[in-house]
Order: C-alpha cells, then structure tokens, then sequence
C-alpha cells in the first residue's frame, strides 16, 4: 500500500509500515464493560486505481441490528471465536467475501461502546489492490469504497450535537456520494485519521 495523504497543507506517505507503527505507538484503549455485548470489525484500507479507499458498506433492511446503516464489515462475536480479532475476519469473510488470509491485519484502534448496546473492537488491515468483494445480498446493500482524499476533506465532515445524560456531545458525521456515516462507525473512522493525520511528512523510522 502506497498512497499520499494531505492534512494540514502538508504531503504525508502512507505505506502499510507507517500505519503499523503509528498505531503501535498508539495502542488500544481497552473498555471493560460486562453489560455490553463484545463485537468486531475491521477497518480496511487499500489501494484502488490512484486512491487509497477505505471499505465500508450498506447494511439491508433485513439484518436484526442497524438496518440501512452505513458500517464496517463485522459483527457481534460467536461462540466459537476465540478472539473479537476472529469475530472481526469471519464476519467480513461473510459479508464481503474477502477471506482471512487475503487481510494483512495492522493494528487496532481503540474500543467503542455504541448506544445498542454493543461494545467495538476495531482491528485495521490491508487487502490487495482491486480485490474482488462477493458481498452477502442478505446483509450488504451497497459496497461503499471511500477515497481517503475524500474522508480528510473537511467540507465532507459535520459535527453533530446530541444530549447525552444532559450534557452537549459532539459527534462526527461524513457525507460520501450521498451516504451518511454516523453513530459509531464515524468515530471509529475519526480516530482512525487522526492517527493518520499525526504520521509525520517521512515515514515513520
């Protein structure tokens, strides 16, 4: 993976190398909390003709939670995963088709409680250029590849302002081509370019 990355008027190499040490300089904060249920996702970041996308998608109306949200490919944790790390690559391999030994994992980010109830550990990785997705038309709707030129343009960013327990909380929101993100997935995905957008203009030593 080799792309560029402005931020701040700067010009910042991305390669899998930078991004598997910046978030190893920034490890995961890890949140206890038996009264939510643990899920898993992976935020893939690859190259596709001249971009860098990062891959989310639609889910249908037919899944049981977060019908028509816009989400990274993974899910609640099974019975049989070992690890959420498990649980993030089986349900990606089940909605999007991508296999497990097709993803070079990088790192995690830190976990996110959602106002479902669930618990997300996301997990980053990389995938070969123009893979092909089969996703499920069962839980995927729309496969969405967002450039990342797209996602550090400000002009594509909302702050949104909700009342939590009485006090003001910021959220972030993207727009893309007519989609929303929002909720969980767009924190997850703020963080994420915040640990981009920290990478210095040489790769990290």
């Amino acid at each position: 993976l080799s792309s560029t990355l402005t931020t701040r008027g700067t010009m910042n190499t991305l390669s899998t190398d930078s991004i598997r040490q910046i978030l190893a300089k920034n490890p995961r904060h890890a949140i206890y909390d038996e009264t939510l249920m643990p899920a898993g996702v992976m935020v893939l970041i690859y190259p596709k003709h001249n971009d860098t996308c990062i891959l989310l998608n639609k889910r249908t109306d037919t899944v049981e939670h977060h019908k028509g949200e816009i989400s990274f490919p993974g899910g609640s944790r099974d019975k049989n995963d070992k690890t959420l790390l498990d649980t993030a690559l089986r349900e990606t391999e089940e909605e999007m088709g991508i296999l497990a030994r097709d993803i070079e994992v990088l790192g995690e980010l830190d976990d996110t409680p959602t106002s479902s109830h669930f618990l997300i550990t996301s997990y980053v990785g990389t995938i070969p250029a123009d893979y092909g997705f089969s996703p499920s038309s069962i839980e995927v709707e729309e496969v969405i590849e967002v450039p990342l030129k797209s996602l550090i343009d400000d002009s594509n960013m909302r702050s949104e302002v909700q009342i939590v327990d009485g006090a003001l909380k910021h959220s972030p929101t993207y727009v893309y081509n007519g989609h929303i993100v929002y909720g969980a997935t767009a924190r997850i995905l703020y963080r994420f370019l915040q640990l981009l957008r920290s990478v210095s203009d040489k790769e990290t030593p």
